[in-house]
């Protein structure tokens, strides 16, 4: 993401647009209901079982559809169909291995292979790239016309997410795909892993490295394969994670240089004053000084650890913390509910609470949860460990567990019922991000994969 509004799209960008859904379908998804459970998963089975339930479902969508697969996104009912974006299956995967499980490893395994398949049959390009987003499922697009493939098309190639544009290379999602291929390789010693891996870092380096007077990477391509001109403080740490995971993997120092190199890029993001990260540049000199987003102050704990920035977990935890609670204006929280954590940035809680986010979507609540941000809060209290920490992280995790349990009921995914109870919604209301889109009270696989990688206490940038 970068400072300025609009100004392009991050890895997140379009996520749970729901074209098409209006305020109806956001008052059914709150409604809390459950559907029956799905053996072997009894609603009655733990918080975090359950939501991997949710992360099985997701991954078993389209079963006639052939079996190199990723997982959907997000539930049906936020209009993106079958889209699988790269960034939240790398997340499924890194999920997946902190369960330690036998069933969880082979998922894992089943994803990262889906990945790599996806950079070895590119449509277009033969690089190391993966693309935003990918199709998983047949559906009926918004205009009439038919996507009927899975992710495998029948030519071969790889589905790439065209329909909503999701075709460009984003930084911050090759190095999340880069990190989910790492934790395989160190955890299965399979070789394939580790090259894709490799693959992914030198394309980052050849195309998105900047000599620019701030440094760092670049954000990446457009579906065009034009260079973009922003860098972002979010995927220079998502780099400080790859890099050093590639330098211990290989050996070659040559991954501590450009660990380094985007190192550099984040501690210039540094506001002393203030104790935060800003989220960027736009043209590689100048900083960004607004929005400042959530996830430039958890990250970067969990990437670099360093005491001199630690700071910026407490700026996110005071600054923008949220109570979401029926009586707010514009909350779709069910009536004698309530729900704490933080929201996405700073102009989240500034949001035109009398005009919609975009088209067809309901007006933003100012203190809608954003429990993605909220599990990275979690984890980044846990892995800092100072006084009170932990405490901390248990109130907003068990936040993100009533959610589970409460919010997004009747949701579905290719079609077919979730078991109960399982899978955490993006946001408790619809919250307005400050960068040109939303988020919306749908069950997410991101939301969900980061929320068990806190109950894990499972650091994926170190």
């Amino acid at each position: 993401m970068t400072g300025s509004q609009g100004s392009v799209f991050s890895r997140r960008a379009l996520i749970g647009t729901g074209l098409g859904v209006g305020a109806a379908a956001l008052a059914a998804a709150g409604s809390g209901a459950a559907h029956a459970a799905r053996p072997p998963y009894a609603a009655e089975a733990s918080a975090p079982r359950r939501a991997y339930a949710f992360l099985d479902a997701a991954m078993d969508a389209y079963p006639d559809h052939g079996t190199t697969r990723l997982a959907q996104s997000y539930t049906d009912q936020a209009g993106l169909f079958s889209t699988a974006f790269t960034y939240d299956n790398a997340l499924v995967i890194l999920a997946n291995l902190a369960s330690r499980t036998k069933n969880a490893r082979s998922r894992a395994t089943a994803l990262g292979d889906a990945l790599l398949y996806a950079q070895a049959h590119d449509p277009a390009y033969d690089d190391g790239r993966l693309r935003q987003a990918y199709n998983v499922g047949p559906y009926t697009y918004y205009d009439g016309s038919s996507q009927p493939d899975g992710f495998v098309r029948p030519d071969g190639t790889a589905n790439v997410g065209t329909q909503f544009g999701f075709t460009g290379t984003a930084v911050g999602d090759m190095a999340w795909a880069g990190i989910a291929l790492s934790a395989l390789a160190r955890r299965t010693g399979e070789r394939r892993f580790l090259t894709g891996a490799v693959r992914i870092g030198e394309w980052i380096d050849r195309v998105a490295r900047t000599d620019e007077p701030l440094g760092g990477y670049k954000f990446g391509v457009d579906g065009a394969g034009k260079k973009l001109p922003y860098t972002a403080t979010e995927h220079n740490t998502d780099l400080v994670g790859l890099f050093g995971q590639l330098a211990r993997l290989t050996g070659d120092r040559v991954w501590l240089e450009r660990r380094a190199r985007a190192a550099a890029f984040v501690r210039k993001m540094w506001e002393p004053s203030g104790g935060f990260f800003y989220t960027g540049s736009d043209d590689g000199v100048t900083i960004n000084k607004s929005p400042i987003p959530e996830d430039t102050q958890t990250w970067t704990q969990l990437a670099l650890a360093s005491p001199a920035h630690a700071r910026s977990v407490d700026w996110a935890r005071t600054e923008l913390a949220v109570l979401d609670t029926a009586d707010r204006r514009n909350s779709t929280v069910p009536a004698g509910q309530s729900y704490e954590g933080v929201t996405f940035s700073s102009a989240s809680l500034l949001a035109n609470e009398d005009a919609p986010i975009a088209q067809f979507q309901p007006k933003p609540d100012r203190s809608g949860v954003w429990f993605e941000g909220t599990a990275h809060l979690a984890l980044a209290l846990r892995n800092r460990h100072a006084p009170g920490d932990e405490g901390r992280a248990r109130r907003l995790i068990a936040s993100i567990e009533r959610a589970q349990d409460r919010l997004g009921g009747n949701q579905t995914v290719g079609g077919k019922a979730l078991p109960g109870k399982s899978g955490v919604v993006s946001a408790s209301s619809p919250l307005d991000t400050g960068f040109g889109f939303g988020y919306y009270p749908y069950r997410h696989t991101g939301a969900t994969a980061w929320y068990l990688m806190a109950v894990a206490r499972a650091n994926p940038l170190r």
